[in-house]
């Protein structure tokens, strides 16, 4: 497992923590003091469990596992995927810290910032399957199709 994979893999981690803290703190205000909620806490509890836990996981797994690229290949560059790291976590823990703040903050500057935030994230998605996309590809299968071989 290479270092960009295992940033992936450990970001995804310190994101489950989070998500599981912010869950604990939704939990015992609710049970201890029957206060619920607001939908921005929500958000930032999901934003942190499936995006920054779940996502980023898949992510470093699908880039751990697919096949190598081509020699051929020019699209996978290990740089695209890199920046789809950065913008993803950035993006993502921007976006959990911004929606924990507007249950106190409304002002402007912080929406632009959730928003701007939240297209890290889109952009990030984006440029990793455009990176990863020539490294879908079947290795052996075709092979083993052509003999008859069903899955």
């Amino acid at each position: 497992m290479y270092t960009l994979v295992r940033r992936y893999i450990k970001t995804a981690i310190v994101f489950l923590a989070l998500g599981l803290i912010i869950g604990g703190w939704m939990m015992a205000r609710r049970e201890l003091y029957d206060l619920y909620p607001s939908s921005y806490v929500v958000s930032a509890h999901t934003h942190a469990i499936f995006v920054g836990f779940v996502m980023m996981m898949i992510l470093g797994v699908a880039l751990w596992l697919f096949p190598r690229p081509d020699k051929e290949d020019t699209r996978y560059r290990p740089a695209l995927v890199e920046g789809a790291y950065w913008l993803l976590t950035v993006g993502t823990a921007g976006r959990v810290a911004g929606e924990l703040l507007r249950t106190t903050i409304g002002a402007t500057w912080l929406r632009a910032a959730i928003l701007a935030c939240g297209a890290s994230q889109i952009v990030a998605f984006l440029l990793f399957f455009h990176a990863m996309w020539s490294r879908i590809r079947p290795l052996g299968s075709r092979a083993r199709e052509a003999r008859g071989e069903r899955f």
